[in-house]
């Protein structure tokens, strides 16, 4: 006879198995165009509430894109004031677009950011099962 308990534990690990099996088997769709972008917005008085000594939490220290899923940094500044991301100068108004082909870490010159600087990192897209189950883990 079995115990309540064991019966439990059984079920639980089977839901569990289930689950990683999902998460490995399942494919992820490959996005196009639009569908790929990531967007992130400078917004307008950041550079002011920057300078009167305000912490701001505007962009993420980090940005986190996966190759084929989201692959392309987008930009845009609200601000009144110019700002720099890596080499490029983005007006009022302007958007920057940045498509990562290669899966690394990248750092970049950021004035958004109380530190200066901003790291990107780009993951290979998950092709296989265990790479799928740690991808979706990520994203959790």
């Amino acid at each position: 006879m079995r115990s309540p308990l064991r019966s439990v534990l059984l079920a639980c690990g089977a839901v569990g198995i289930a689950v990683l099996a999902w998460a490995g088997l399942a494919p992820i769709e490959t996005r196009t165009g639009a569908d790929r972008e990531q967007l992130f917005e400078i917004p307008r008085g950041t550079w002011a509430r920057r300078m009167s000594g305000e912490d701001l939490g505007i962009l993420p220290d980090e940005i986190r894109l996966t190759l084929g899923i989201r692959d392309i940094l987008v930009l845009r500044n609200l601000d009144e004031v110019p700002q720099i991301f890596g080499p490029t100068l983005m007006m009022p108004g302007q958007s920057f677009r940045l498509p990562f082909e290669q899966a690394a870490e990248y750092q970049f010159a950021c004035t958004a950011h109380a530190s200066g600087q901003m790291r990107v990192i780009v993951y290979a897209y998950p092709a296989t099962p265990w790479a799928r189950i740690m991808w979706r883990a990520r994203r959790l």
